[in-house]
């Protein structure tokens, strides 16, 4: 039987058809579009828990995805194996005239991307790579000596100046003219990936302007719908980036700067890979953590006696979400109160957030640490009860999440706030001394 001609769009990051760079480009061939999928056992396989909203939520979008396909006779042709195994199916079902994907930035995934090349080359199959996921790469924005920034002002000022229309194009095609493969595809199930369903998920895939617009006044406030939820549709390219971009430069100039720390941590991984596991700040390795399971695990559970932190934990456990201004003073009451590795607490949110980034992720816990780039000064220390009383002064997010923190009964703080500042100044002091 004769192998149909294809070319191929491969969906990693980028969960949509609407305003996809990759997509766009392999319609411009001549050739029908089969679009692909592989849940990745390299991956998967990594993950314990047998609920995890990340695998849940990229289901449901390719769900969707074959949904959408199925009004053009086509549908998303899936796999769950390693990459390589996914790869060598397809060369021996169709006959592939080029690959097309975005490009994702974290180190494994480069290294993914090279063998996937390196394959593709011995077959003579082109493999063309698109900037999809941010609006510029690493690299793209430098100093005038040619060197990264590492501080966010002058990047973001570099970033905004750069700025044109056309890296804000939209890329969307209009699917009733797009050349596609014609097959029938059903996509594998959660329950035969090994997983079962899970629910409290604080997510959306839409811009509300009404959130946008009062960005800047509301952001703080953990009892307040203030903030756009969009981490996880930008994580997985549920949304583009595009147009976050293209709405907040109408709408929320500082929504737009946030937009500008997620490039600006981006390009920081991308060009620094070694800040994945090691502080971009060498000499903060002196640190002589205490690294207290006891201590960690209160704090996982939310059980450290301190509403505010027990709150943003018991949310980030039921729902894979923690608000933006409680996930800074969990992660200073980790690393300054209980004077516990930053890895410790980046590696949990890794496992927790369905918003998870490693770029952003990793950069936000070393600026809370000290040891980032453009980070705060290891001076800086959160005290979670004056946090609370700012931005959540009368209770209504810690009554949700700890509603018996106003009980007698309610635990005594695990530590003292006082005693742990002045232990962890004269921590980071001695470590940052002697390295």
């Amino acid at each position: 039987m004769r192998k149909a001609e294809v070319v191929v769009v491969w969906f990693r990051r980028d969960l949509r058809l609407e305003d996809n760079v990759a997509f766009y480009h392999a319609v411009q061939s001549e050739y029908p579009i089969l679009p692909l999928f592989i849940f990745d056992k390299d991956i998967l396989e990594q993950f314990s828990q047998v609920e995890d909203r990340r695998v849940q939520y990229i289901q449901e979008h390719i769900v969707k995805i074959n949904d959408e396909l199925k009004k053009y006779n086509s549908g998303v042709q899936c796999y769950y194996s390693t990459v390589s195994e996914a790869f060598e199916q397809l060369v021996d079902n169709y006959l592939i005239k080029a690959v097309y994907s975005n490009e994702d930035y974290e180190p494994q995934a480069i290294q993914r991307d090279r063998e996937v090349a390196s394959f593709l080359q011995q077959k003579n199959i082109p493999f063309y790579q698109h900037k999809d996921h941010v609006i510029f790469r690493g690299g793209e924005i430098l100093k005038q000596d040619g060197t990264a920034y590492q501080v966010y002002t002058p990047y973001a000022k570099k970033w905004r100046s750069l700025l044109t229309e056309n890296h804000l194009f939209d890329y969307t095609v209009p699917l009733e003219k797009v050349l596609f493969h014609r097959f029938q595809s059903d996509i594998i199930s959660l329950e035969q990936l090994g997983y079962r369903p899970s629910e409290n998920r604080k997510i959306t895939n839409e811009v509300d302007l009404a959130i946008v617009s009062t960005y800047d006044q509301y952001r703080d406030y953990p009892s307040i719908r203030g903030t756009s939820l969009l981490g996880t549709a930008l994580r997985f390219g549920t949304i583009s980036i595009r147009k976050c971009v293209r709405i907040a430069l109408k709408e929320n100039d500082v929504w737009l700067s946030e937009l500008i720390w997620r490039e600006f941590f981006s390009q920081i991984m991308y060009l620094y890979p070694a800040v994945e596991k090691h502080c971009f700040k060498s000499k903060y390795e002196g640190i002589k953590y205490r690294n207290n399971e006891a201590d960690f695990l209160a704090w996982c559970e939310g059980n450290t006696g301190y509403p505010l932190v027990d709150a943003g934990m018991r949310e980030l456990n039921a729902t894979g979400f923690m608000h933006n201004r409680v996930r800074m003073v969990v992660a200073s009451f980790l690393i300054k109160h209980l004077l516990i590795d930053w890895r410790w607490g980046e590696a949990y949110f890794a496992q927790q957030l369905l918003d998870y980034d490693l770029a952003s992720n990793n950069g936000n816990w070393q600026w809370v640490a000290g040891c980032g780039c453009d980070a705060a000064p290891y001076f800086r220390i959160f005290n979670p009860t004056e946090q609370a009383k700012k931005f959540d002064k009368d209770g209504i997010y810690m009554d949700k999440w700890v509603p018996e923190w106003r009980e007698l009964y309610y635990r005594q703080p695990i530590v003292e706030h006082k005693f742990a500042r002045e232990r962890a100044l004269e921590v980071f002091k001695e470590g940052l001394r002697e390295y």
